[in-house]
């Protein structure tokens, strides 16, 4: 058997015969000739060089599958991950109550499946506030961890790949919750949620708290306009004068290190408005501040080192010691790239935020609208496909024959965004071009911009 490791926590265990039924679905719906090649059966029993070299071209296989948009967007790898998600963490089919949490405290209890997956999940939030279907898109469920001061610490933004119910009761701790937040970063769309009674609401609730949490920098008179504006309950001037306000629509990440500019440098990461902004503590105990724009981004990776595990059973919690980092390649000047790498917990969520700005640049240059399509309501109840029906396959977590090696680990680092080969790299580093997330949004870069 095999742990695969997704956002760098296990997501679940699978066998080598159920990867490949995988593989044979996927021909079957999209061609041999789309799908990648599939590690061959072998007869005999495999020695323990053989067992890792299975785990590599595995590994290999499940990256270049992700990697497809056509094949990682697909139904039928994203349950089979749920449905693997599911079967690993032993937890029934059935009718559970799930709390996801707003920005300001407030707690939406929604009944929902064990098996439902997290656009099922955002649609019964939705309709339990009364959000309207066409404003849906615009916001996203996130995993968090609770600090003591009652700020929350971004895990990651809940995937089509994954059961939100599984994902937050298998990490065994009650500081893991699910919030509800506006999952977009242009403040122009803004206009568009304040339309709604609930959307304004739910807006100005998450400006509330940011600026609470210390994210948006208010000065003394910025703070006493806010205040009164607050006492009037006048909302939409709330938000249109926080919207002036320094880091207005990022997010802040826990305190991490960097290499930029010296290695070991505290930093201080918020992404928003197209861009990373660091705030830097230089090893003289300096300050800095400067931002890297995701346009002058030409690639970026995740790496994650994930522990073996001790013994037969692969009985790893997914609470690990896995490093994660971030780097990402930057133009800092005309013909000159730099490598910048970010060594944090959070380097997952860091990737996602990257991806999805550079995604809504490129849908905004296409003219296209950020709204996205959902299931239609039938008889009032959230339509389930037939993935989401109740498990009956065996558990995944058998143990592998005493005479075998200890359980293998695929810790595939798939990480919730597609992953964009590029042709080549000036990089140092001996990473191939599969790893990088290449930048469509990376291009026609004037000097005058530099």
């Amino acid at each position: 058997a095999y742990n695969i490791h997704v956002n760098g926590v296990l997501h679940c265990r699978v066998r080598y015969s159920q990867l490949l039924g995988l593989h044979e679905q996927l021909r079957k719906e999209y061609g041999a000739n789309v799908v990648p090649a599939f590690p061959p059966k072998k007869i005999f029993t495999l020695t323990p060089a053989e067992v890792e070299q299975r785990r590599e071209q595995l590994e290999k296989y499940m990256q270049a599958v992700r990697q497809d948009p056509m094949l990682g967007g697909s139904d039928t790898f994203n349950s089979f991950l749920r449905k693997a998600q599911q079967e690993t963490q032993q937890i029934p089919t059935e009718e559970v109550v799930l709390e996801v949490l707003l920005s300001n405290g407030q707690k939406v209890k929604v009944t929902i499946l064990t098996s439902d997956q997290t656009e099922d999940v955002l649609e019964a939030v939705a309709s339990k506030l009364d959000l309207p279907d066409d404003l849906v898109g615009y916001f996203s469920l996130f995993l968090v961890r609770e600090t003591k001061d009652g700020a929350f610490s971004f895990v990651r933004k809940l995937q089509e790949f994954e059961l939100p119910y599984v994902s937050v009761t298998s990490l065994h701790s009650a500081e893991f919750r699910i919030i509800l937040r506006k999952s977009y970063w242009d403040s122009s769309y803004d206009d568009d949620v304040m339309e709604h009674r609930v959307g304004l609401n739910l807006l100005y609730a998450q400006t509330v708290s940011d600026i609470e949490h210390g994210w948006i920098l208010v000065n003394k008179e910025q703070h006493r306009q806010l205040k009164s504006l607050q006492e009037k309950v006048s909302k939409k001037e709330f938000i249109r004068l926080a919207q002036t306000l320094k880091y207005y629509g990022y997010l802040k990440f826990d305190p991490c290190v960097t290499d930029f500019p010296e290695k070991g440098c505290h930093v201080v990461v918020s992404a928003g408005n197209n861009e990373l902004n660091f705030q830097v503590r230089l090893p003289n105990e300096q300050m800095k501040e400067g931002s890297f724009k995701v346009t002058r981004m030409r690639c970026w990776r995740v790496t994650s080192s994930v522990p073996m595990s001790n013994g037969p059973s692969g009985t790893s919690s997914g609470k690990s010691e896995v490093k994660l980092e971030l780097a990402f390649e930057y133009l800092m000047s005309k013909d000159r790239l730099q490598w910048v790498t970010i060594t944090s917990p959070q380097a997952i969520m860091l990737s996602i935020c990257l991806q999805s700005m550079v995604d809504e640049l490129m849908v905004k240059k296409s003219g296209g609208s950020i709204r996205k399509m959902f299931r239609r309501r039938v008889n009032g109840a959230l339509r389930r496909s037939d993935s989401q029906q109740a498990v009956k396959s065996p558990p995944l977590l058998d143990s592998p024959d005493a005479s075998r090696e200890p359980m293998a680990k695929l810790s595939s680092k798939l990480t919730s965004v597609s992953l964009r080969g590029i042709s080549h790299s000036s990089s140092a580093n001996d990473v191939g071009a599969n790893d990088f997330h290449g930048n469509y949004a990376f291009e026609g870069i004037g000097d005058e911009d530099l």
